[in-house]
């Protein structure tokens, strides 16, 4: 099996050194995220996702509305479970931008193949959804999950719908995703969500692709801000430990 060097392991190593070094002890506080970002020349999207890895190595921890600090030093052998982050976990934002790539152009094309039963099927599982966030489960996610895939489904192309499938089973087995997703305590952004996904079945009902590529971009953009706000250590209202965007210019086609 091939190893991915990710950028964020590269950037998480090199912070590992500088604890071993004694640059930073136990009990203190990191820079902050941009600080950080300048140094190594890297976004503070690669930085977030470094100190996720540390995080889950019990390396550091975050306190909120102030920052990040160092509870323990790298063991010069990497247990068993900090070992398979490094080497298979994904960085939260690369996979969602892949979704934002992968998914904007499914939701098009599905555009064009949708039928009337994958509009019903649609219907009833924002309907789900809606009933989901009216009972106050908003820490379920399995009806948005079945949304996204049931529109690579209505592309009646199976590969489509096998590859998203995998995004998302990527996304549930990834340690990284979920140390971010355990820290947010208000879940009301889930409300705007289902607005985004009425605005892309608007679209696919259609059969628009343009709008319906377009309301899938912007709906995951849309999920990137919402993260981006509960995202900030520093910020007092700190709720999560997620990541910053960086903007992909979507070209109209």
């Amino acid at each position: 099996m091939l190893t991915v060097n990710r950028l964020y392991q590269k950037i998480g190593n090199e912070l590992k050194s500088l604890l071993k070094s004694g640059t930073y002890k136990i009990g203190e506080r990191l820079p902050p995220e941009r600080d950080i970002a300048e140094a190594f020349s890297v976004s503070r999207t690669v930085v977030r996702e470094a100190l996720i890895m540390l995080e889950l190595e019990n390396l550091v921890t975050v306190k909120k509305g102030s920052g990040v600090y160092v509870i323990g030093l790298p063991n010069e052998i990497l247990s068993e479970t900090d070992k398979k982050i490094e080497e298979e976990d994904f960085g939260p934002f690369e996979l969602l931008q892949a979704r934002q790539l992968i998914e904007s152009n499914i939701a098009a094309f599905a555009a064009s193949q949708i039928v009337k039963s994958d509009i019903i099927e649609l219907r009833a599982i924002l309907e789900q959804e809606r009933q989901i966030l009216e009972q106050g489960i908003l820490d379920d996610y399995s009806a948005d999950e079945m949304f996204h895939i049931a529109i690579a489904r209505a592309t009646k192309n199976s590969i489509l719908e096998s590859l998203l499938d995998d995004l998302w089973q990527k996304r549930s087995a990834s340690k990284m995703w979920n140390q971010l997703h355990c820290r947010i305590t208000d879940h009301s952004y889930r409300k705007k969500w289902l607005y985004d996904h009425e605005k892309i079945l608007q679209a696919l009902q259609v059969k628009d692709a343009m709008a319906a590529r377009h309301a899938m971009w912007q709906h995951l953009e849309n999920v990137k801000q919402t993260l981006m706000t509960v995202s900030d250590s520093e910020d007092p209202n700190f709720d999560g430990y997620l990541f910053d965007s960086i903007p992909v210019n979507i070209v109209n086609q």
